[in-house]
C-alpha cells in the first residue's frame, strides 16, 4: 500500500540510515512532505534532494530531539514517524546520561508528541545489539523473533536501545488525542554497510596506518549477518506501507523484526577484508593475541577507566561486551518481516558489495592524504 499523500517525519535525517531513507521515500512513493529532523542539517544534502523531490515538500526541523516545542511543530499534521535518530557507542566514549537522554528520553517524548499531534504510525530503529550476545557469548544461527535466548546487557548503548524499544512498542494502541490509535513497530537491523559507512571508514583508516594490513579481530567462525543499507532503508518503506494496511497493521503493531538480508554470513573482520581487498587490503590471519588474553586486557582496562574516572576520562579502545559481539556467532534470518510487512531485499550481495567498494574506493584517497598529514 502506497503512502501517496501522507506527510511523514524522519528524524536523523541526516544520518547514514535516515539520508538513504530520505531518498527512498522521494523515489518510491508521492508523499505530500517529508519533514527532516536531525541536530545537524547539511545544506548540500537538502540541495542535492531538491533536485529529485518532484511535488514532496522537504521541510528541514534542526535541534535536538529533547526540545519538545521542536517535536510539536514537525509532526502537527503528520500521519508517521520514522524515528531513526540515536547516539551510537561502541566502546563507551559517551557518558550513560547524554546516551539515556537522547535515546530513552527522546524516544518517550517523541512518543507522546506523536499521541497530542495525532500521529497513527510510528517505526522505531532499534539494534541487534538489544539482542545480545550475551556475556557467555552464546551463539544463535540463523534466529527468528522467537528463538529464546537469555541475555543481560550491560553496555550503556545496548541498555539504552533496549529500553527505547521497549517505550516504542508499550505505546502499541494508545490513544490519540482525536480518539484515534498509534501504531508502532521496532526493526532491528544487523550491523548496517553501504556507502556513507563511517566504521568501515574507521577500519580502512585503521588498515592505512597498519601498511595496509587490517586487524583482526574477530574469529572467522564467528559469523554474523550484515545488512546494506539500501535493504534496511527498504524495510522501513515496507514496515510504513504495512502499518497503512488495516489487517497487516494489527498484524506489526506492538512487534519487533530482524531486518537482514542475503550478504553471506561472515565474520565482521572477514566481512571488512570482503569489501577491502579488492583496494589491496590484506587482513591479519590470526588477532594479535589470543582472545582469552584480549579478553583479560579488556577487563583490566575497563577496571583502569573506573579508577581514573574521578580525574580524567579515560576510553579503552576495546571492551569485554564488544571483543564478545566481534567474536559470537550472531545472526538471524529476516522471514517474519518478509511474511509480515511484504519485506524482500532489493539489492543482492555482488550488487550492494560493488556500490560500497565503489564508495570507499572513493573515500581511499582522501583518507591516505588525511593520515599523511597528521
Amino acid at each position: 500500500m502506497s503512502l501517496q499523500g501522507d506527510v511523514c517525519v524522519v528524524t536523523g535525517a541526516c544520518g547514514f540510515l535516515g539520508e538513504r531513507l530520505v531518498r527512498l521515500l522521494l523515489e518510491e512513493d508521492k508523499l505530500t512532505e517529508i519533514r527532516m529532523l536531525d541536530i545537524h542539517i547539511r545544506p548540500q544534502l537538502i540541495q542535492c534532494l531538491e533536485e529529485i523531490r518532484g511535488d514532496t515538500l522537504i521541510s528541514v526541523f534542526e535541534g535536538d530531539i529533547s526540545d519538545s516545542e521542536l517535536l510539536r511543530r514537525a509532526c502537527k499534521g503528520a500521519s508517521l514517524v520514522f524515528h531513526t535518530a540515536s547516539l551510537i557507542d561502541v566502546t563507551g566514549k559517551v557518558v550513560y546520561s547524554e546516551l539515556h537522554r537522547v535515546n530513552v528520553k527522546g524516544t518517550q517524548l517523541l512518543l507522546e508528541t506523536c499521541v497530542q499531534e495525532n500521529v497513527v504510525s510510528f517505526i522505531y530503529t532499534s539494534s541487534i545489539e538489544v539482542a545480545g550476545p550475551n556475556a557467555n557469548g552464546d551463539p544463535i544461527i540463523n534466529g527468528d523473533e522467537n528463538t529464546p535466548y537469555t541475555c543481560s546487557l550491560k553496555f550503556p548503548y545496548s541498555r539504552t536501545k533496549k529500553e527505547a524499544e521497549q517505550v516504542t512498542l508499550q505505546a502499541q494502541g494508545e490513544v490519540l488525542q482525536n480518539g484515534g490509535r498509534l501504531a508502532t513497530c521496532a526493526l532491528r537491523p544487523m550491523y548496517i554497510y553501504g556507502e556513507g559507512c563511517r566504521f568501515l571508514l574507521g577500519h580502512m583508516g585503521d588498515g592505512i596506518r597498519n601498511g595496509d594490513m587490517l586487524y583482526r579481530t574477530s574469529r572467522p567462525e564467528a559469523q554474523v549477518n550484515p545488512v546494506y543499507v539500501g535493504n534496511a532503508a527498504l524495510a522501513h518503506l515496507q514496515a510504513a506501507r504495512a502499518l497503512r494496511d488495516p489487517q497487516r497493521r494489527a498484524a506489526i503493531g506492538g512487534n519487533f523484526y530482524y531486518i537482514s538480508d542475503d550478504t553471506p554470513p561472515v565474520s565482521y573482520s572477514d566481512f571488512n577484508h570482503a569489501v577491502l581487498s579488492p583496494l589491496g587490503f590484506s587482513i591479519q590471519e590470526k588477532p594479535i593475541l589470543p582472545i582469552p588474553v584480549l579478553y583479560l586486557l579488556c577487563f583490566l582496562m575497563e577496571m583502569l577507566q573506573i579508577l581514573l574516572c574521578p580525574f580524567k576520562r579515560f576510553t579503552p579502545p576495546i571492551n569485554r561486551q564488544l571483543l564478545t559481539m566481534l567474536n559470537t556467532p550472531f545472526s538471524f534470518s529476516y522471514r517474519r518481516a518478509q511474511r509480515d510487512m511484504g519485506y524482500a531485499p532489493r539489492y543482492s550481495w555482488e550488487e550492494a558489495r560493488k556500490r560500497t567498494m565503489d564508495w570507499v574506493a572513493s573515500q581511499l584517497p582522501k583518507e591516505r592524504e588525511r593520515i599523511k598529514a597528521k
